[in-house]
């Protein structure tokens, strides 16, 4: 069993739900998760927001984008929090990050560096990554980030 199907057979056990706010990953994270058998009980959305505007419409605060970039842990944070409040889920996932190459519309940090922040809702919890990326190509690098982003939500839903 891998660990998307370990997360999701965790999170129905307990009777628990996630959403995900991605933008570098590019859906793949959720798409992952909707790979697995009878995810539909616990996966209830999931939002790609390249665009800084779309994080902004999804609930992420602008005023935090403004100061600390789009491509930060605050913001990973304000996604996870956001895609938990708009969806209701207990849990949401937040990654922002370069990949592979400098993003034009915000020439700001580090390529290669991604942040993920994990939202517990009932906790008020977060629990913040900060990666880098190394493979050479893109898609490479979004499945290593979500790889280690589904190891950590596992290793979180496990300590419950």
């Amino acid at each position: 069993m891998n660990n998307y199907e370990k997360v999701v057979n965790l999170l129905i056990e307990k009777n628990k739900t996630v959403s995900t706010m991605e933008s570098c990953t590019g859906g793949l994270l959720a798409s992952s998760i909707t790979n697995i058998d009878n995810s539909s009980s616990i996966f209830k959305f999931g939002a790609v927001t390249y665009s800084n505007e779309y994080k902004i419409k999804m609930g992420v605060s602008s005023a935090v984008i403004d100061k600390y970039t789009v491509y930060s842990a605050e913001t990973a944070r304000e996604m996870s929090r956001a895609i938990t409040d708009y969806t209701g889920s207990n849990y949401g996932v937040g990654v922002t990050g370069q990949i592979n190459k400098q993003d034009p519309n915000n020439p700001y940090g580090s390529v290669g560096e991604v942040f993920i922040s994990i939202y517990d809702k009932g906790k008020n919890m977060f629990y913040e990554y900060d990666i880098n990326t190394d493979k050479s190509t893109r898609e490479e690098n979004k499945v290593f980030i979500c790889d280690y982003t589904i190891e950590r939500f596992l290793d979180i839903i496990n300590k419950e």
